[in-house]
């Protein structure tokens, strides 16, 4: 019951941020006008954009599936996708997206995936997004540095400095058994002070879960080549997220700048928000979407580009991605009714 109100406040602060950014974006403007620059989008390359979306979640689902394959647990393409699109969602919604692999995890193990796989296969995948976060970002910079103005260069150095400090604590949490194991002790003080019944109980499995969770690190830790393809799929699942706004471009009618040139800028202000701990980024990813790619659209076809760009690579897919959730969460709670109809008729029957 708390962890629903918990994800129905953070639902209800998401959309009203979108409300805010929406009244921001919308505030004396020719609503009906940006409208229709939207209705006269090429449908082509707005297919193209959501197929770039489709892959970038496909992709991730594809990288979950490999370790966990590795690590002998059984998950199908379509199970790992779900978990890509889970993750989506609770990100969206979280703020600094600190819902996306708790929840993951949570419906993992629901579908019996143990704790400790789930946990190894998510901390690689998420060091991998940082890497290719940092990477792309910086590399990008070069050709991009003169469309960032102070407050965008501020937003991109705290930006780049957050994704270097949540990769570090990653690779700590992947393959330090010393931290492993102070965080276990620190749990259980946190326990014994809170008067938390069956501590001994309790440490028995932290200690057999720690046991398992290390013998994975060890094992991905020896497999290099997983990883590698683990960080190339990524790099291209990046690449191809990144596309989206290039498909928006030209579904616009525009195509004096190369494909390269935009995912270059989005990759930039990808990397300058994700810092920002706001759900989803609302709001700051359309105030520096308009700052960087000012130099690319008017100041009339602003606003269409990015109630677009945004529609296609992140809220299209909030709600896709919240619909998978309901369904998933009703089959549990059917599973979870009939093994309670189950055990009332094994008792009735003795």
């Amino acid at each position: 019951m708390k962890d629903g109100k918990k994800i129905f406040k953070s639902i209800i602060v998401f959309v009203l941020l979108i409300i805010l950014t929406g009244y921001i974006l919308l505030d004396g403007k020719d609503i009906s006008k940006i409208f229709d620059i939207i209705k006269s989008a090429k449908v082509e390359f707005v297919a193209a954009g959501i197929s770039a979306m489709c892959i970038y979640l496909i992709l991730e689902g594809v990288n979950i599936g490999r370790t966990l394959k590795n690590l002998n647990e059984k998950s199908s393409f379509l199970k790992n996708v779900k978990y890509s699109l889970i993750g989506f969602f609770f990100s969206s919604i979280t703020p600094a997206a600190s819902g996306g692999q708790p929840m993951q995890i949570y419906y993992m193990y629901k579908d019996g995936i143990s704790v400790s796989s789930s946990t190894i296969a998510l901390l690689i995948n998420l060091t991998s997004m940082q890497i290719t976060t940092i990477g792309i970002a910086l590399f990008s910079l070069i050709f991009n540095y003169d469309y960032l103005n102070k407050l965008l260069v501020i937003c991109f150095i705290i930006g780049i400095l957050l994704n270097l400090s949540a990769l570090t604590l990653l690779l700590i949490s992947i393959f330090s058994k010393r931290v492993s194991k102070w965080l276990i002790n620190v749990a259980l003080k946190v326990m014994k002070f809170f008067k938390v019944k069956n501590i001994e109980e309790k440490r028995e499995k932290f200690n057999a879960e720690l046991k398992k969770y290390q013998d994975n690190a060890v094992y991905i830790k020896k497999n290099k080549l997983l990883m590698l393809k683990i960080l190339l799929t990524t790099i291209v699942q990046f690449l191809v997220y990144y596309s989206t706004t290039y498909w928006v471009y030209r579904a616009l009618g525009f195509s004096g700048q190369n494909i390269l040139k935009i995912i270059s800028m989005q990759a930039v202000l990808f990397a300058t928000v994700s810092g920002i701990p706001s759900p989803g980024a609302v709001g700051v990813s359309e105030g520096a979407f308009i700052e960087i790619f000012k130099v690319i659209y008017s100041e009339s076809l602003m606003s269409s580009a990015v109630l677009l760009n945004r529609g296609i690579n992140f809220y299209l897919f909030v709600l896709v991605s919240g619909i998978v959730v309901i369904i998933n969460h009703i089959k549990i709670g059917k599973i979870k009714n009939n093994k309670k109809e189950n055990i009332l008729l094994e008792e009735d029957s003795k």
